[in-house]
């Protein structure tokens, strides 16, 4: 039987568990989940690509070892169905959380499927508790001193009060 992969991008800048809800969900549809971290220099990242694909890194661990599934974490900045290509990925997984989501990732899935019509995309919807989770929101409550343990995991969090130098 052929291995079914799957694609999760996104910048992650940090991982919220919103994210990580999307991640664990996404475990029972393939047989390998491939985290894509994109190299995305014009949003000016807080963290590091390295520092990004590490907390990726040790929050999959976990996740594939209760799932698992086998979940690789792959830093790309080509097109994301070039990236699908490269990993050999048959599906992209999309996390939404609102309907203004869904309008971005219809017209990116019509380019897609224009690209390459053997690549799917699946669309998973957030848990209700993690729709309103924003990595930039996190980032501004985090710099403006606010607890941000309702939105990331402790190891996130500290990643955050460490680069920001705040209490959040």
């Amino acid at each position: 039987m052929a291995t079914r992969v799957g694609l999760y991008p996104g910048t992650f800048d940090p991982v919220t568990l919103g994210h990580l809800d999307i991640i664990r969900r996404a475990t029972v549809l393939v047989d390998r989940l491939v985290i894509g971290v994109a190299i995305n220099r014009d949003k000016g990242p807080l963290f590091s690509l390295e520092e990004r694909v590490a907390m990726i890194e040790a929050e999959c661990a976990k996740i594939s070892a209760e799932t698992g599934c086998e979940i690789l974490v792959h830093p790309f900045e080509n097109l994301l169905i070039d990236c699908a290509r490269d990993v050999g990925a048959g599906m992209i997984v999309r996390g939404l959380r609102a309907v203004a989501d869904f309008e971005y990732e219809f017209q990116m899935v019509g380019m897609n499927r224009r690209l390459d019509a053997s690549i799917e995309t699946v669309f998973l919807m957030a848990e209700a508790q993690h729709q309103a989770i924003a990595s930039k929101l996190v980032k501004e409550i985090a710099r403006l001193g606010g607890n941000v343990s309702k939105f990331v995991t402790p190891d996130v969090r500290i990643a955050l009060q460490d680069t920001l130098g705040t209490d959040c």
